[in-house]
């Protein structure tokens, strides 16, 4: 009766040493590939951790108003931009650019003129700043612009409905002093095409914050916003050059 109980003793331990080995093979096996994870994941946050926070400056010039006004438009609308590249992922830029309007509204054939410099500052957001391999990212941002501008603007001369042509009030208004304020949102694209030599596009939602008019008449267009309205979308073309510094 020892004998057979020592034989089963021997075969329990046995057993139990045998799978004591494979759940201790299995949790080896587990930490030897979690290791290598982790590290890795270690390593990544490292790199990202060390990356240079000035990663340069680029020099950028719209083109696309100014081949709009080439083409025969009434509006001239160009402009230049200074960014700066935080780890390659946030983009800080200042915008400053020059708009001209002087177009008849075919529908009442008034006259508007305008011409002024306008200013725009924001920052956007490299959503491609981890694929440091491709020749370029996609961003998306905000900007704040404003512009202080005067206009002159004319029509057809009014008549007063009370004595018909007796009395003639022309209706010419020059030198109107106006501003307006807005905020973009931008969602865009740059690509390396050469070197330091880039180009790139974005469309823009613009909301317009303020504006100031007048008794007889409000601004038809803002340099830097486009046509007075409460809201609209433009599309930019730029060519970008990355500077040596």
């Amino acid at each position: 009766m020892k004998k057979k109980t020592s034989k089963y003793t021997l075969r329990l331990l046995i057993l139990a040493s045998s799978w004591l080995l494979c759940l201790a093979s299995g949790w080896s096996q587990q930490v030897h590939k979690a290791v290598p994870a982790q590290k890795k994941a270690e390593e990544k946050k490292a790199a990202e951790e060390h990356v240079p926070l000035y990663q340069g400056l680029s020099l950028e010039w719209e083109i696309a108003g100014l081949g709009s006004y080439l083409l025969g438009s009434d509006i001239l609308n160009s402009e230049i931009a200074l960014r700066a590249n935080l780890k390659n992922r946030f983009l800080p830029v200042v915008e400053i650019g020059y708009g001209k309007a002087d177009a008849i509204n075919d529908g009442n054939d008034l006259h508007y003129k305008t011409s002024a410099p306008y200013f725009r500052i924001g920052a956007d957001y490299n959503i491609f700043h981890k694929k440091t391999h491709l020749p370029g990212y996609i961003y998306a941002g905000l900007r704040y612009g404003m512009s202080s501008f005067t206009y002159d603007v004319s029509g057809p001369d009014m008549t007063d409905p009370n004595y018909g042509e007796v009395n003639v009030v022309p209706y010419a208004y020059s030198g109107l002093k106006s501003n307006a304020s807005w905020v973009e949102g931008v969602f865009g694209l740059k690509v390396k095409i050469y070197k330091g030599f880039c180009m790139g596009w974005s469309v823009r939602y613009k909301m317009r914050l303020s504006i100031k008019g007048h008794e007889n008449s409000i601004p038809w267009y803002v340099p830097g916003f486009g046509k007075n309205a409460g809201s609209s979308f433009n599309l930019m073309y730029n060519l970008i050059y990355n500077l040596p510094f």
